[in-house]
């Protein structure tokens, strides 16, 4: 499976407190972002570097920067807003597109409803972000859609996700590298992830 997952203990240790059912809303949301945020720094690992000159305090040196690819973070409407703040923090020039998606309660399939991206889609580097990837069809439908649009290069990252999930998403789109923080065991009959952290959207907005 074309996954990577995210192990480092900081990483880990939040995603337990996060998992707690005792965790609040407000806790919940300051420990998405920092996840995120955390996560962020892997996912961009293999950005290009270029070799510029600068003049420090003392002299002249040959320094590395950001070879200037655009990039651009995707969320899956609503609970990929938890996982925004969080990568902007570290990647403030970053456009943000938004897709929404809901699952339909009775066939468990992804229903489009809004999609609204950058312009310049063709030249950007895309990471599209939810925290739970359980069935993969709403992942797999916002990467059909964002490659409908013209982008070309696209990146998942989510905070758990489930095998079944996992190997939707790399059925339907093998070009596309998911990140996760953790594979969990198994959907249950509702199609929520086990032992997951429940519903993230109600977790982060407090509607449940």
């Amino acid at each position: 499976m074309e996954i990577k997952v995210i192990d480092h203990p900081l990483i880990q240790h939040k995603l337990s407190i996060i998992r707690d059912v005792n965790t609040g809303t407000k806790e919940f949301r300051e420990l998405l972002e920092e996840i995120s945020m955390l996560m962020a720094f892997e996912i961009t690992r293999d950005l290009p570097l270029m070799e510029v000159e600068i003049e420090t305090p003392l002299v002249k040196a040959k320094c590395n920067v950001l070879a200037g690819e655009k990039l651009g973070i995707v969320p899956i409407l609503r609970a990929g807003l938890g996982m925004v703040n969080g990568i902007i923090r570290i990647i403030p020039t970053a456009k943000v597109g938004h897709i929404g998606l809901y699952r339909d309660p009775e066939t468990l399939l992804p229903v489009e409803y809004y999609c609204k991206l950058p312009n310049d889609v063709a030249e950007r580097h895309f990471i599209l972000i939810d925290p739970m990837l359980a069935t993969g069809g709403s992942a797999a439908s916002a990467i059909t859609l964002l490659k409908s649009k013209g982008v070309k290069y696209i990146k998942l990252m989510c905070l758990v996700a489930a095998p079944e999930g996992v190997r939707l998403v790399n059925e339907e789109h093998p070009d596309v590298v998911i990140y996760t923080a953790a594979v969990d065991g198994y959907l249950n009959d509702h199609g929520y992830i086990i032992p997951g952290l429940g519903d993230a959207g109600d977790r982060i907005f407090g509607t449940k």
